[in-house]
């Protein structure tokens, strides 16, 4: 039997026989199915850290969005979801990064529900070997899985082997276990560079950014409660991707609340790009 052949099945075989066994992807597919490294050389390797930064145009929406998007929406990155032309709808796109799980999802899945809104749950290798229960549940309710790489690397330090090995190992597992093949990724730290973004692309994805984040993700460091709703509905605007962490006790506290203030002034969720 063919190697490429022989490794897919033993990955399906881990797979079925537990909820998420991860074999390095470069090793179970033909090499020529892929991107292949020095096919990226070509590409400025220079990292760069997203933040939106404090500058807002006249709509409310960060005017780095703004320009990165025009820089680098070649490579299907978004840093906002630039307002379709001719349409009056205003949407938001509530995304969370699920690294781990601390106890919060549930909840904050049960409030989506409630509320009718579907979102964007980023998921890690760690995430998904353990939560099954949670992510049925995400795919059963409607939201969008996004890929958020198997270990959290961050993309630009890596090879191009080891990127394409982190995005698309977690792609396989989710594909065979749930059904859903997935077409977001974030990348993780928010770090990227041109080649990154080039190889992330071919993979068939497009890479998620935010125009909206705060610093939400320390469990033992959570934010006031009121301030941080306020900040969440004062920085409403036309294309919004909000960078959310389902580890917040804060997020979970505030987000039904912060739900109906968006509906309220004429938003609509979506979870698709």
């Amino acid at each position: 039997m063919n190697k490429s052949i022989l490794s897919i099945v033993i990955i399906f075989s881990l797979l079925t026989l537990s909820c998420c066994s991860f074999t390095d992807k470069t090793a179970s597919v033909s090499q020529s199915d892929l991107p292949k490294q020095n096919s990226y050389q070509e590409y400025e390797k220079k990292s760069y850290g997203w933040g939106m930064g404090k500058q807002l145009n006249e709509d409310n929406c960060p005017l780095s969005c703004i320009s990165f998007q025009e820089k680098f929406g070649k490579y299907d990155a978004y840093f906002y979801n630039p307002p379709k032309e001719n349409s009056d709808k205003k949407t938001i796109m509530l995304t969370f990064d699920n690294g781990y799980e601390n106890g919060y999802t549930e909840k904050i899945l049960d409030i989506l529900k409630e509320k009718d809104v579907h979102a964007v749950f980023f998921l890690t290798g760690d995430f998904l070997a353990k939560n099954d229960a949670i992510i049925r549940r995400m795919v059963d309710e409607n939201h969008t899985l996004g890929n958020h790489t198997v270990h959290h690397p961050s993309m630009p330090e890596i090879s191009v082997d080891k990127m394409i090995s982190e995005i698309q190992t977690l792609d396989d597992a989710v594909s065979q276990t749930y059904g859903v093949n997935m077409n977001l990724f974030r990348p993780p730290k928010g770090e990227y560079s041109e080649q990154s973004l080039a190889v992330t692309k071919d993979l068939g994805y497009k890479s998620v950014f935010w125009s909206f984040a705060y610093a939400d993700w320390d469990p033992n460091k959570q934010p006031n409660e009121e301030t941080s709703k306020k900040s969440l509905i004062d920085h409403l605007h036309n294309g919004a991707i909000y960078l959310l962490h389902a580890v917040s006790k804060t997020n979970t506290n505030i987000l039904s609340d912060f739900i109906d203030s968006a509906k309220s002034q004429g938003y609509e969720f979506v979870a698709e790009l």
